[in-house]
């Protein structure tokens, strides 16, 4: 499918930023319509179908399924809302900004870990007692209770953007030690084990950063989204169907290197 340059430019942009632009884009064309005289079901049925049209650029399923429905939902709520105070409408918001603020757009959003992922994986993953392990991008602290369940003895350790998400996941995981931060200006070296569940676009930056600062005996973790270009130690299939890809140095050579 081809695209304009303004579109291609858009698709880089860090999400969810394409999303809210297609929704103001909607919106725009929702007010244009109906100062032009189109009833108030037909401007919204243009602007619905603007923002359709515009999905069909979203990278994966949800996004898609995320593009589309921003227009007619918002339509819906504020029609459904009549007499609500505008500012009312900046609270939901400003929680959003709270816990996933624009510095971490290019990271994940919130994907929990399922607490039974990796019963059984210790099998596969010859971790010694006391290694240490990394959650680069920790969330609510799913993943540090789903390693703790399966590697009891392990050395946790969390860093997470948000610090409301941070002083959650430190309270639902008090073994572990959770920092607010950056995962990618944290170091990586010393850590046995790093364990990732990220997004397809930031796996190329985690390579990177796994071959510069973890050590040749290490372990990189990633749920669901593998390594491109990287064959994997070994793969574990967790409870619900997905996959854990895992990786243990040394690492492959940079590409061009």
């Amino acid at each position: 499918m081809r695209t304009t340059p303004l579109i291609e430019r858009l698709l880089r942009a860090p999400w969810p930023l394409p999303a809210v632009l297609v929704w103001l884009a909607c919106w725009g064309w929702f007010v244009v319509a109906r100062a032009l005289g189109l009833g108030v079901v037909w401007a919204g049925v243009l602007a619905t179908a603007v923002g359709l049209w515009a999905s069909r650029w979203g990278s994966t399923r949800w996004r898609r399924v995320f593009i589309a429905l921003g227009f007619p939902l918002s339509w819906g709520a504020l029609a459904g809302s009549a007499g609500v105070p505008p500012w009312v409408w900046l609270l939901p918001l400003a929680v959003v900004l709270l816990l996933y603020p624009p510095t971490a757009w290019r990271d994940a959003p919130l994907f929990p870990t399922p607490p039974d992922a990796f019963l059984g994986l210790r099998a596969h993953l010859p971790l010694p007692p006391g290694a240490r392990l990394l959650d680069a991008g920790c969330g609510a602290g799913d993943g540090l209770r789903a390693w703790e369940q399966a590697f009891p003895d392990l050395r946790l350790d969390g860093v997470e953007h948000s610090w409301p998400l941070r002083l959650w996941s430190a309270w639902r995981c008090p073994r572990a030690r959770v920092r607010q931060g950056d995962m990618w200006a944290l170091d990586w070296a010393g850590y046995d084990l790093v364990y990732l569940f990220q997004r397809p676009e930031t796996m190329p930056r985690a390579a990177d950063k796994a071959r510069r600062e973890l050590g040749p005996e290490a372990w990189l973790a990633s749920l669901e989204f593998p390594v491109p270009d990287w064959v994997p130690t070994h793969t574990w299939t967790c409870p619900d169907g997905r996959t854990l890809w895992l990786y243990r140095g040394p690492w492959p050579s940079a590409a061009g290197a």
